[in-house]
């Protein structure tokens, strides 16, 4: 069943159009990556998604506990948003936060207080719960803007750049709140600027730029339609002098773009070249992107 869907949605800002004709559609349960490089239409987007924006053409439509346009109030509940900007009180303890952001929601008596001990548990912050969010470490910072964000239980919650600024364990730690959050069914809409988080956390993935839509699928099939080639690299051991080497040869070390790996170290092995060592780079998300989206600074 679909969850989201946005149906040939334009928006512009005087004579920059940020979005141009995007469609897409979400199913209920899925984590949905959207990727783009910086100004390719990811932020007005997502500020369509929940509201805050109307398209000037095509339309937005959430199909979860209330269907609508998100700018509909009984809509907007059900969508959930952890925005890269953190949206919390830095002089408020971790238990205001979710207090203030619950009653916001109407959350109110037990349901409240039910909801903030589940948020707590969720985001491992039960023990510095009435320590002010300033002295709070930036993964600590993160995850409870993540619970923050699902105080109101949504069915559909948006993370954008969830990991920005944090140190590896405080990721990884991130990663398993918000793979706890795919076992439980809830739909995931997630931009980053890294690449193997998507590829990790992501059922599907959109590529985005100029505000339109380049690309739209599952990573291995965005790798197999847009991905050019593998590179091969080796310490060579024996090259017969009748062999000519696809590639460039420096020092013994040899480096090949393939588009048939296995068949060009086939081919290789049979004419005699030996190899001491042989290495294989498949390639990845990363490669996909910058072949869509090109490889100049976008600043």
């Amino acid at each position: 069943m679909i969850a989201l869907r946005i149906d040939e949605a334009s928006k512009s800002f005087g004579s920059l159009r940020a979005v141009d004709g995007l469609s897409l559609q979400i199913s209920r349960g899925e984590t949905f990556g959207l990727l783009g490089p910086n100004g390719a239409g990811k932020s007005t987007t997502i500020s369509m998604l929940v509201g805050l924006l109307s398209p000037d053409e095509g339309a937005v439509h959430i199909e979860a506990g209330a269907s609508g346009p998100p700018s509909s109030p009984a809509v907007r509940r059900q969508i959930g948003l952890a925005p890269q900007a953190l949206s919390l009180y830095e002089d408020m303890t971790a238990l205001e936060n979710l207090q203030f952001f619950g009653k916001l929601y109407g959350l109110h008596g037990p349901h409240l207080k039910e909801r903030i001990e589940w948020c707590l548990d969720f985001s491992e912050l039960g023990d510095r719960k009435h320590d002010r969010v300033v002295e709070y470490s930036g993964g600590m910072q993160r995850r409870l803007n993540l619970a923050v964000a699902l105080i109101h239980e949504p069915s559909i919650v948006l993370l954008d750049e969830p990991t920005v600024g944090v140190d590896p364990q405080s990721r990884n730690h991130l990663f398993q709140c918000i793979e706890q959050l795919q076992d439980s069914g809830l739909t995931i809409i997630y931009t980053t600027h890294y690449m193997e988080e998507a590829q990790r956390l992501c059922d599907r993935v959109g590529i985005v730029d100029s505000g339109r839509l380049l690309a739209c699928d599952t990573v291995p099939e965005l790798i197999r339609q847009h991905a050019e080639t593998s590179t091969l690299s080796a310490t060579l051991v024996h090259v017969p002098e009748n062999v000519q080497l696809p590639g460039e040869v420096l020092d013994g070390q040899w480096q090949c773009e393939a588009v048939d790996a296995m068949q060009t170290i086939s081919r290789l092995a049979q004419q005699g070249v030996e190899f001491a060592t042989l290495n294989l780079t498949q390639p990845t998300l990363e490669s996909v992107f910058l072949t869509l989206t090109g490889r100049s600074l976008r600043d």
